[in-house]
Parts: structure tokens; C-alpha cells; sequence
């Protein structure tokens, strides 16, 4: 019990002055050995310690000390306190108005064309979207492409800024490590910061993009 019990030896103290109960139901109770209880009686152990009345922190009752006082066999038994566990309320999805979820494959051909770098898989998290649906607008063969006019995702409320910028920033990180160890296939290209925000239309794009997806298959993100 004296993982449970609160500051046990000054516990002790308390008992020692308080009741009749033998150093040996003390020492159960508070989970020491009945020769430190003696020692604590006698002065020579927690010397100046204050004593804690375990029946102020719910942790014994009086009827419990009663009772083991009337039979020096009897061993306390520790209260425990009913805790209530706080639920935690799990993040719910943003709601998007109908309007503007057909816009989310505007929104995906704007990260697409702004930040190609960025992998299907974040995308799909940030705009709630599939990948086949990003790799359709990819390789430009969406049902709807030739009419996408890319928007930024920020200002339809798909995403926040700030979410956006650190799957940027991810992005661009192991882009610049991999380019550091050479791994970086031939053709996998990165705008720079300038031309992120540079307004073009969709049929613009090149159509031979790579499956940006599998370069950073172990691109980490703390959307996981």
C-alpha cells in the first residue's frame, strides 16, 4: 500500500500520536518495516517530521481505526478515492459546405502546381481528399481538369495556414536532405519560394511530374 498512501512515514507520525493501534498494523498501513515505526516512536527516525491525519485526505476513516484498534490482528485497509477519468473529446472533422467541397479539386491542383513536393498522402489529410483523386489532377486525367482553376485551399477554409505551412516546410526539409545524400530521382523538381503563390492555370503544367507520393514514401508528418 505504500505506493498508494500519501507521504507514509508522516502518516506514521499521525497514527503513532493519535491512536492505540501496534507498531505492526502501522507498519502495514503505511508500508514500512515495524522496526522504522518503533524508530520513529522512539525519535530516532523522521525526527521533526509533522504528521498528516490520513482521515482529512480520505485515505482511512475512524471507524477503521477503531476497529483495528479493538483487534491488534486486524489490518487497515487504504480508502481509495473514486476518480473521475476526463473523457477526452476526439478532434472532429471540419465541416465544409457543399458549394465549396467542389472546389477541393481546385484546392488540390493549387498544391499540386504550387508545392508539388508535398506528398499525396499530407495532401489527403490536409483537404480531405483521396489520393486517387490527387494523382488524377497529377497526371491531368481528372474528369474536370480542363476546368480547375486552382485556389488556395487557406481561403476556402479547407485548411489552416499554419497546417499548410508546416506540411510546406516538411516537404521542403526532406527534399533538401535527400538532396544532400543524392537520392533524389532524376526529374523530381521543387518551385521556389517566389513562384509558390504565382497564379497559372492548370493546363500549364507539365505532364510528366513524377509520383511525388513514392519519393517521400517515408516522409514524416505529424498529421500520423
Amino acid at each position: 500500500m505504500s505506493d498508494t498512501l500519501l507521504n507514509p512515514k508522516a502518516t506514521a507520525v499521525w497514527l503513532i500520536d493519535n491512536t492505540a493501534l501496534t507498531f505492526d498494523q502501522i507498519a502495514d498501513f503505511c508500508g514500512l518495516h515495524p522496526l522504522e515505526v518503533k524508530g520513529i516512536a522512539d525519535g530516532d527516525v523522521a525526527q521533526g517530521l509533522r504528521g498528516i491525519n490520513p482521515i482529512n485526505n480520505d485515505q482511512l476513516t475512524r471507524d477503521e481505526i477503531e476497529k483495528a484498534e479493538k483487534d491488534e490482528d486486524y489490518r487497515m485497509v487504504l480508502l481509495k478515492k473514486k476518480v473521475a477519468v476526463p473523457t477526452v473529446k476526439k478532434k472532429q472533422a471540419r465541416y465544409i459546405p457543399t458549394s465549396r467541397r467542389q472546389k477541393r479539386p481546385a484546392a488540390i491542383a493549387w498544391i499540386v502546381k504550387n508545392h508539388p513536393e508535398v506528398p499525396d498522402r499530407v495532401i489527403s489529410k490536409l483537404l480531405g481528399t483521396t489520393k486517387t483523386t490527387i494523382q488524377a489532377i497529377r497526371d491531368k486525367s481528372h474528369w474536370d481538369y480542363s476546368n480547375l482553376e486552382p485556389v488556395d485551399p487557406v481561403t476556402e477554409g479547407f485548411c489552416t495556414q499554419f497546417d499548410l505551412d508546416m506540411a510546406v516546410q516538411k516537404a521542403s526539409d526532406e527534399r533538401a536532405r535527400m538532396e544532400a545524400e543524392g537520392t533524389v530521382p532524376e526529374g523530381a523538381t521543387l518551385q521556389p519560394a517566389d513562384e509558390s503563390t504565382a497564379e497559372s492555370e492548370p493546363e500549364e503544367e507539365t505532364s510528366n511530374a513524377p509520383d511525388l507520393d513514392k519519393v517521400f514514401a517515408n516522409f514524416g508528418s505529424s498529421d500520423d
